[in-house]
């Protein structure tokens, strides 16, 4: 039988740095939604188009996605403490110059300085809890930094818009850069401890011992490949059933509203559950191709069920929240098996490749999904959200026997 690992296996002063991460990742993916609900402010305050004000957004994608690489050989190199420092005081400048220039073309600007930013936080989130966390708790405080994304996602809305009542948009801007800067001032008060507990009680200097293949055939080994697909496939399948769904639901099954929206509501808040459940069970297992492939089909065939058949309100609730929570329960064992096949030393650069597949997916997702959508096909939302749920399981399925789990 397993044994549960207590909390004093982890320092106090790992402890804090882990949290200062979590924190970190945390208004990451808040500053990811500043614009979503301020929008039509933003918008209506420069007089431009919904396509020129999404260029922001595709700027900050591009930038994120062809800089996160090389940032990720940077934080391996120069280390990941101060790398994460720098890239969430260059997010919050971006930020508050933003809201405080008036100016367009300024604003799409510092959305390209905010990506630069953005690309720091997986390949030094993971270096650094992957440097400072015993091996038998990795797979839960992995879970706990899945979970502070999620949270950060969670409130940036409805605090984005009470700030946006008080002080208008630009107002809402700064306050996020004022969030942004507290856990920055957190962050550089707290000082980096000795990696003394990492990998199971091998000492840093020891594992750094191990020869590294520094150049990129490493991320073009079959193995990282294969996690960079498993990345891009999990960002379409739930990138664009996160963005249709109240619609989809709509125009398919007649879903009212606010039925829908509750059940969009049930699948991110279970999916948010599911992330916290999968840390605990990765924690138990060494099988984590196996939880990410049942996972992923469970969700899938769920999913695929509420496209075919209208469901009554409080079961196609439940059934979307099923579907999130199983889906959230594979981010652990992801994160484990992407650990899995990264040398020491790597950690930097193979999150920072393989995270790419979350820029990739989010550019071709909304493409994808809306033209399912403008073809009057809205059960396709959900079938093919299904379908890459299934295909997304050859990623795991094809590297299990190249999997070892440290």
């Amino acid at each position: 039988m397993t044994q549960a690992v207590s909390v004093q296996t982890i320092r106090p002063a790992e402890s804090r740095l882990i949290a200062g991460v979590c924190a970190a990742h945390l208004v990451s993916h808040y500053y990811m939604l500043l614009l979503a609900p301020l929008f039509a402010f933003v918008r209506a305050d420069f007089n431009v188009s919904y396509t020129e004000l999404a260029l922001a957004l595709t700027v900050f994608n591009v930038v994120s996605g062809v800089m996160q690489t090389p940032i990720g050989f940077i934080v391996d190199r120069f280390g990941a403490r101060m790398m994460l420092i720098a890239g969430l005081a260059l997010s919050t400048i971006a930020y508050a110059v933003a809201g405080m220039v008036d100016s367009y073309w300024v604003f799409v600007a510092m959305y390209g300085v905010a990506g630069l930013g953005n690309t720091v936080f997986h390949p030094a989130d993971y270096a650094l809890l992957s440097h400072h966390t015993p091996s038998e708790r990795l797979s839960q405080i992995f879970s706990f930094h899945s979970f502070s994304g999620i949270l950060g996602s969670a409130i940036a809305p409805v605090t984005l818009l009470y700030m946006q009542s008080q002080f208008g948009w630009r107002g809402a801007y700064l306050g996020a850069a004022i969030f942004g800067a507290i856990v920055l001032l957190v962050l550089i008060a707290q000082p980096e401890p000795a990696a003394e507990m990492m990998r199971g009680g091998k000492t840093a200097a020891k594992s750094h011992s191990v020869l590294v293949d520094t150049t990129w055939r490493l991320l073009l080994s079959p193995p990282i490949l294969l996690n960079l697909g498993y990345f891009m496939l999990t960002s379409i399948m739930n990138g664009g059933l996160n963005t249709y769904l109240v619609v989809a639901l709509g125009a398919l099954h007649g879903t009212p509203v606010s039925i829908a929206n509750m059940a969009l509501t049930g699948l991110l808040a279970m999916n948010a559950a599911g992330v916290l459940a999968g840390g605990l069970l990765a924690g138990r297992t060494k099988h984590h191709a196996l939880v990410a492939a049942l996972g992923l089909g469970i969700g899938g065939v769920v999913t695929a069920l509420v496209g075919l058949f209208n469901f009554v309100p409080a079961l196609l609730i439940s059934l979307m929240g099923f579907s999130g929570f199983c889906v959230g329960a594979t981010y652990p064992s992801r994160d484990m098996l992407v650990r899995a096949v990264t040398p020491p030393g790597a950690y930097g650069r193979v999150f920072g490749f393989v995270s790419t597949g979350f820029n990739i997916g989010a550019s071709i997702a909304p493409v994808v999904y809306g033209m399912m959508m403008d073809q009057g096909e809205p059960r396709l939302i959900f079938l093919f959200s299904a379908a890459v749920s299934i295909v997304c399981i050859s990623t795991v399925t094809f590297g299990m026997s190249k999997r070892e789990i440290r």
